[in-house]
C-alpha cells in the first residue's frame, strides 16, 4: 500500500482493538511496526491521535498510512443465512415490533465474533432479517451471561438505541448466585476497572480486568440481597450504574462472592462441589426509552441453567419478592 487510506469501522468490528482491527486487516503488519505508527500519530481514528487498545464503533474512519509490505486482505465474506439460525433466534424472541426484538439469550453463545469463535448471535442475525436488510448489536453480554439482549432493526433505531446505551438512559437489572456473602444486606461498589492482558488459560478472546491499573475507568454497581442460604451463598440482585466489561463479575469477586461458575475471576471458591459449572449470572430486566418514543420494560425468564443453580442452592425463583425488581432501586 502506497497512499495514505481512509477505512470505516464495520458493523462487525465495533468494539474491537484497534490493534486487533489492523490485525484483521493487515496481518502482516508486526506489533512494533504499529506501535511506531501510533506513537508518531500516522495512525489516526477520527483525525485524532489513538492507542493500540482503543476500542473501535461502527463508522468511525481511520487513518491508515503507507504500511511498505504489509499488504491488505480482503475479509470473506458473511456467511449465508441458515434457516437454523433463524428458527434458533425466533425461540428466544421475548418482544418484537418495528423497531427492535428482545432476546433471551442461553449461556454459551456469543454476541459477536473472535478469532475461535465462528458462530454467534450478530451471524446469526443473517438469517432474521429480510433480504436487503440488517438487523444490528446495540449493546453486548458475556458469552457466559444468559438474558437481555436488544436488537435494533433499522439503522434509525439503532443509532437511538445505542445512544440510549451509551449515554446511560437504560436500566438494568441482573439476577446473580454468588458463592459466599456480601458485606451488607443492600450497597455501592464504587470500583475503577481497567483491561488487563489476554489471559491464554481461557482462550484468546479473554481478556482480564482489574481494579484500578493504568487508563481504569469508573465503574458502579448497585446490589441488593434477595436471599441467603447460610454463609453457603446468597441470590443478588445487580443493577450496573456503568457499562464496564466483566463489570459484575470483577466487582462480585471484589465484596469476597464471586458469582457461581466464574472461576477467572473467583477462583476455586467459584465453583463450589456440587454446583454448576455455568455462570450463574442473568440479565433479567431492562428499562429504556423506545425508538419511537415512551419507555419499554423487557423481563427474561430464568433459562434452566440458571433454574438448576437455584435449585442446587435450595432458592425458589420467586420474582416477586421484595428486592428483586429494578424499581426496588429506587430508593438506594
Amino acid at each position: 500500500m502506497s497512499a495514505v487510506e481512509q477505512r470505516a469501522v464495520a458493523s462487525d468490528e465495533a468494539d474491537i482493538r484497534l490493534d486487533r482491527w489492523f490485525k484483521r486487516h493487515f496481518p502482516s503488519l508486526g506489533h512494533g511496526h504499529l506501535q511506531k505508527l501510533l506513537r508518531t500519530g500516522q495512525v489516526r481514528i477520527d483525525g485524532k491521535r489513538a492507542q493500540a487498545n482503543a476500542r473501535l464503533a461502527e463508522g468511525q474512519l481511520i487513518r491508515v498510512p503507507p504500511l511498505g509490505a504489509a499488504e491488505s486482505v480482503d475479509l470473506k465474506p458473511p456467511p449465508k443465512p441458515r434457516q437454523q439460525d433463524a428458527q434458533e433466534l425466533r425461540a428466544m424472541i421475548l418482544h418484537e415490533d418495528d423497531a427492535l426484538i428482545a432476546l433471551n439469550k442461553p449461556a454459551g453463545l456469543a454476541v459477536q465474533g473472535g478469532s475461535k469463535t465462528k458462530r454467534h448471535i450478530d451471524g446469526m442475525l443473517l438469517s432474521l432479517a429480510p433480504k436487503g436488510e440488517r438487523y444490528r448489536l446495540v449493546h453486548r453480554l458475556d458469552r457466559d451471561t444468559s438474558g437481555l439482549l436488544v436488537i435494533a432493526k433499522t439503522a434509525s433505531s439503532a443509532a437511538k438505541l445505542s445512544k440510549a446505551f451509551q449515554r446511560h438512559e437504560v436500566q438494568k437489572l441482573y439476577w446473580a448466585l454468588v458463592a459466599g456473602l456480601p458485606p451488607l444486606e443492600h450497597g455501592i461498589i464504587d470500583k475503577a476497572l481497567s483491561k488487563g492482558v489476554v489471559d491464554k488459560r481461557f482462550g484468546a478472546d479473554f481478556e482480564l480486568v482489574q481494579a484500578g491499573g493504568d487508563g481504569a475507568q469508573k465503574a458502579t454497581t448497585r446490589y441488593r440481597t434477595i436471599a441467603r442460604a447460610g454463609k453457603l451463598s446468597a441470590w443478588l440482585a445487580l443493577q450496573p450504574l456503568s457499562g464496564r466489561t466483566h463489570q459484575l463479575r470483577v466487582h462480585c469477586a471484589l465484596m469476597d462472592c464471586p458469582i457461581i461458575g466464574d472461576p477467572k475471576y473467583g477462583g476455586p471458591k467459584a465453583v463450589p462441589a456440587g454446583a454448576p459449572r455455568t455462570l450463574m449470572l442473568h440479565a433479567r430486566e431492562l428499562d429504556l426509552p423506545h425508538p419511537d418514543g415512551g419507555r419499554l420494560t423487557l423481563e427474561a425468564p430464568l433459562p434452566d441453567t440458571m433454574r438448576l443453580g437455584f435449585a442446587w442452592i435450595g432458592f425458589e425463583p420467586d420474582p416477586t419478592l421484595s428486592g428483586a425488581r429494578l424499581v426496588d432501586f429506587e430508593e438506594l
